[in-house]
């Protein structure tokens, strides 16, 4: 039998959303002079316009693009896109994990679109990308945030394409570099790529998105928190710090130290190389476990944030259905008891399986010493 391990994990915050705040992180790194301020007030949207600034700079996104704050997370963002952009034309919405399966749902039950195509692959996997139309509008998330999937290239979307190109990088932003020229509305959210505190959603147009939203009025009515639109226009001072409804502000104050303690150790370069040394400790030796195996089987689509990988081998093979389906939560569960590592179980509608995630927020020690306890339990498990 494996011997119980004798060093834990340092920050045992594994958690895939809202995932590890950066090393060294304390309230005493927030500037307080917007607390208790209106978020309208010149020092509230001074603020808000650096988290827009900073952000704009440290991902690279060119200079006429547009940033901005929205409500409601990375969720809020990618269905304010949907909703002023889509029904232009035909669209292909593509899909290969829970999250990127909503955004089908939305193009399905709620826009109804006409002229829909829908492609989706099981988790693991990523549907023909290739097949989709130059001239169709396309939804997509860049890195299957419950699969642990991503794309691995561009090369399927054309740099002249006549569609809109809407990208829901949440999982992805600050650990792989965007392609910005074939992206025209791009989302994500802080609790996921920083470790920051929920609830705010980022929207980056391109100036083709910026048209389509002018030149173009949905059928459909948009709510208050999805319009960007004033008088036939889209409504810059949203991109300037001008929020469509109020923020938090101490949520900002937190994104804004993540952004300064990133910018401090290199941008987003060093984030990248952050999370592709965790990631390839975790890779590394799920292919030396006999065990385990990566949802995803190609190597060029696996993730270097949240990786998700499952059991296999004799001892399982002989479980039932319903008693592998148990292994991974028991793991986790038995972890997160002894403060091991927390919130590290699959997703509730993926595969059973494990999901540790490794964005440039997680420190590589805490993950090597991780790992010998996940071997220590599933021994224990199959102990009995």
């Amino acid at each position: 039998m494996t011997t119980m391990p004798t060093l834990k994990p340092e920050r045992p915050f594994f958690s895939s959303g809202p995932t590890a705040k950066f090393p060294g992180w304390s309230f005493d790194k927030f500037k307080t002079d917007t607390l208790g301020r209106s978020h309208r007030s010149g020092v509230g949207k001074a603020r808000l316009k650096y988290a827009i600034d900073l952000s704009k700079e440290m991902l690279g996104v060119p200079e006429d693009y547009l940033v901005g704050i929205m409500p409601g997370s990375d969720t809020g963002a990618l269905e304010a896109a949907m909703w002023n952009m889509l029904g232009h034309g035909p669209a292909t919405v593509a899909a290969w994990e829970s999250f990127g399966n909503v955004w089908i749902q939305d193009a399905v039950k709620q826009l109804k679109l006409k002229d829909l195509t829908v492609l989706d692959a099981d988790y693991g996997e990523i549907p023909d990308l290739a097949s989709i139309p130059q001239d169709n509008d396309v939804v997509f998330t860049w890195n299957g945030t419950t699969s642990g999937a991503k794309i691995p290239n561009t090369d399927w979307l054309a740099a002249d394409r006549k569609g809109i190109t809407i990208n829901d990088a949440t999982s992805a932003v600050f650990a792989m570099e965007m392609d910005w020229a074939k992206l025209d509305a791009t989302t994500y959210s802080w609790q996921k790529v920083m470790g920051s505190e929920a609830q705010h959603g980022m929207l980056i147009l391109s100036p083709k998105a910026v048209e389509r939203i002018e030149s173009y009025d949905p059928e459909w009515p948009l709510p208050k928190l999805f319009r960007m639109k004033k008088n036939g226009k889209i409504d810059r001072s949203i991109f300037e710090g001008a929020t469509i409804n109020t923020p938090s502000m101490l949520a900002t104050e937190d994104y804004i130290a993540a952004l300064e303690w990133a910018q401090a150790l290199g941008g987003r370069k060093a984030m990248f190389e952050r999370a592709n040394a965790n990631a390839k400790i975790l890779l590394d030796w799920i292919e030396a476990t006999p065990w385990l195996r990566n949802m995803v089987s190609d190597p060029a689509k696996r993730t270097n944030t949240g990786v998700c990988f499952c059991f296999q081998g004799e001892w399982f093979d002989s479980l039932s259905a319903e008693d592998q389906a148990a292994v991974p939560a028991k793991v986790a569960k038995k972890l997160e008891s002894m403060d091991v590592g927390y919130d590290f179980n699959g997703y509730r509608d993926a595969p059973p399986s494990l999901r540790v995630w490794c964005g440039g927020t997680v420190e590589q020690e805490d993950l090597k010493r991780l790992i010998p306890w996940i071997e220590w339990a599933y021994e224990e498990l199959k102990a009995g």
